[in-house]
């Protein structure tokens, strides 16, 4: 690690730890959309109009909808059916999933570009991570989906503070070596600070930690199992070594698998 990598790194370390680092806020629609989550007795019709204020949100919703893995007999053309399809919690959490590529933004076009394949990235993650807890285990997929679009939160932070330093900026190896060192710890603080499920909240760190063994299948799983099928560049630790693998308890063909649930990967995009 260069002098630059060790003087950012220790730099954004002690910003975390003294809460100086300006960290993204959720965006309001997404905290609306968790506050009417929160009403047991909310309607369909009232949810829609919730997230019908995010012109946006609601086109992504409807198209989501309509994607291959979860089309019906007839495609959805309206908000509330979509809706009314996926279920209220389900629409909650993939409608704030969705949401957070509007922080997903940057006025320099380096860090633009960079955001992009990170948030490209995530969604690849998300489809195949709804797609394994669909066919293979009881989880929900909507949390799922969920986990996959946070797991590289983390980044957002650090990008930020490269914007604004030249010097990091041009030297896209110390920037990704500063990524890979601490997106995980910072990913775990935006999602506290999110108040996200605490099956969610240290995702992002715990999904780091390939040799993680827990007693059953649960989302760190999920997302580090999408992820190595995610790679296609070979860079990610094969599939059938990860412990969380073992969870599924599929046939030793990995390759199969993974060719299978890679159809999965363009659902939210």
């Amino acid at each position: 690690m260069n002098t630059l990598a060790k003087t950012v790194e220790a730099q954004l370390l002690t910003a975390i730890d003294n809460d100086d680092l300006v960290l993204p806020t959720l965006p309001e629609v997404a905290l609306s959309i968790r506050e009417a989550a929160e009403d047991s007795e909310i309607s369909v019709s009232t949810l829609s109009k919730v997230i019908r204020r995010d012109a946006a949100l609601s086109a992504r919703l409807i198209k989501v909808v309509n994607s291959p893995l979860l089309r019906a007999s007839c495609e959805v053309t309206d908000l509330q059916a979509a809706i009314t399809r996926l279920g209220i919690n389900y629409s909650c959490n993939l409608a704030i999933g969705l949401v957070i590529e509007q922080i997903f933004h940057a006025r320099s076009e380096v860090v633009e570009q960079k955001m992009r394949e990170i948030w490209a990235k995530s969604l690849e993650v998300a489809g195949i991570s709804y797609e394994i807890c669909v066919r293979f285990t009881n989880l929900k997929p909507d949390q799922g989906a969920l986990a996959g679009l946070v797991h590289q939160i983390g980044v957002l932070p650090i990008l930020t503070y490269a914007e604004e330093h030249n010097e990091l900026l041009s030297d896209p190896v110390c920037l990704n070596h500063i990524i890979e060192q601490i997106h995980p710890v910072l990913g775990d603080k935006i999602l506290s600070v999110w108040e996200f499920p605490e099956q969610l909240a240290r995702l992002p760190s715990l999904a780091q930690d390939l040799d993680r063994r827990t007693p059953q299948i649960d989302y760190v799983d999920i997302v580090q199992i999408a992820r190595a099928i995610s790679d296609t560049s070979g860079r990610e630790r094969p599939l059938a070594s990860l412990p969380a693998f073992s969870h599924l308890q599929l046939p030793a063909n990995t390759q199969l698998l993974s060719a299978d649930l890679l159809s999965a990967r363009h659902m939210f995009r």
